[in-house]
């Protein structure tokens, strides 16, 4: 890599950026087929158009998924364009999500602007997010060849474990404890699982054969770990300048994130009393916890630092970024997709949003 860039983000940033290019045209067909009012509303949650329907250039989101199913592609050998069909099908199952997610969560900003059920209305959100659902599954088995009928049966099973992933983050918020390990299988689930078949899905549409489309969504699956646990991160400690979202988003919706978990699960005073305020708070109605101020948000963020479950996480997101990479060293592949591969895992371990 390049000394003045040690974490490849040059090399990674370019990466996402051919994965929007590539995806674009190919994902803005798909929606353009969704009935009316739907396909405006899909069409201003990805950012190509306002409230009002007028054409804008907003954040369209980091486009991680899209350029790992390209690369996947490559690893096996075919272009990159090979990719194109697994690049689109993964993005809309990922944004199927966040559109539930967000309506569920309460959130109302996503990427710096009002997230579709605050504008649209919730039922809106619903049905739209159920319509990229079914365009995943259109797209991917367009091709209509024995890979791409394996690449649908991946896809399937990934969207499954998102779903068990966010019914598990769901019924964590009003638990009182939740244990590392069942925090590490959720966030598998939530976040690992689409990674990992946006790694693999590309190869198995350009041929390659389950020994090879395994190993990368092994590297995927630890991939997407080390990417929550970054996101935790930034749910708890991320400026809201970058991230889009509320200061202590994530504490706000009393998420039993990683940091969370870590924290509680450490021994000492301020793990004490952290566990004192979250059995307390997940005993409250959502009216009297949103009645918190900044403060009450700060004092549970430092005693979560305090109590090492910032830290903790911190290395987690370096153990799983380790795991990802080792995934890849026995797999023939050419080099330069091996490093891009590589720039890609450094890039997500050190973002900012």
């Amino acid at each position: 890599m390049n000394p003045a860039d040690p974490h490849g983000h040059g090399a990674a940033l370019a990466l996402l950026e051919r994965g929007r290019a590539l995806a674009a045209p190919a994902l803005r067909t798909a929606v353009d087929r969704l009935a009316p009012p739907m396909h405006n509303v899909a069409a201003y949650h990805f950012g190509w158009i306002d409230a009002h329907g007028r054409p804008t250039e907003a954040d369209s989101g980091k486009a991680v998924r899209p350029a790992l199913a390209l690369l996947s592609a490559e690893a096996a050998g075919a272009g990159a364009e090979a990719g194109v069909p697994g690049a689109v099908a993964v993005e809309l199952v990922h944004n199927f999500s966040l559109l539930h997610d967000d309506l569920m969560d309460g959130d109302e900003q996503r990427r710096h602007r009002d997230t579709v059920w605050k504008v649209h209305g919730p039922a809106q959100a619903i049905l739209v997010g159920d319509a990229l659902f079914a365009l995943a599954v259109e797209v991917i088995l367009e091709g209509g060849t024995e890979h791409t009928a394996r690449a649908a049966r991946r896809l399937a099973a990934a969207s499954r474990k998102l779903v068990d992933g966010q019914a598990q983050d769901i019924a964590f918020e009003h638990r009182e404890r939740v244990s590392v390990a069942e925090c590490l299988e959720m966030e598998g689930n939530k976040t690992g699982a689409l990674l990992a078949c946006a790694a693999g899905i590309g190869a198995v549409i350009g041929g390659a054969d389950d020994a090879l489309a395994d190993a990368l969504e092994t590297y995927g699956h630890h991939l997407g770990l080390a990417f929550q646990a970054v996101d935790d991160l930034l749910g708890i400690w991320g400026d809201p300048a970058a991230t889009g979202k509320l200061t202590w988003s994530d504490l706000r919706q009393r998420k039993k994130s990683l940091p969370v978990v870590a924290a509680v699960a450490a021994e000492g005073p301020a793990a004490e009393r952290l566990t004192a305020l979250l059995t307390a708070d997940a005993k409250k109605t959502q009216e009297e916890f949103e009645d918190f101020d900044e403060a009450e948000f700060a004092t549970r963020a430092a005693l979560i630092e305090e109590a090492g479950g910032r830290s903790w996480t911190e290395e987690e997101a370096r153990r799983q970024h380790h795991t990802a990479l080792a995934a890849l060293d026995s797999l023939d592949m050419p080099a330069g997709v091996r490093e891009q591969l590589t720039a890609l895992a450094d890039f997500v371990v050190v973002r900012r949003k």
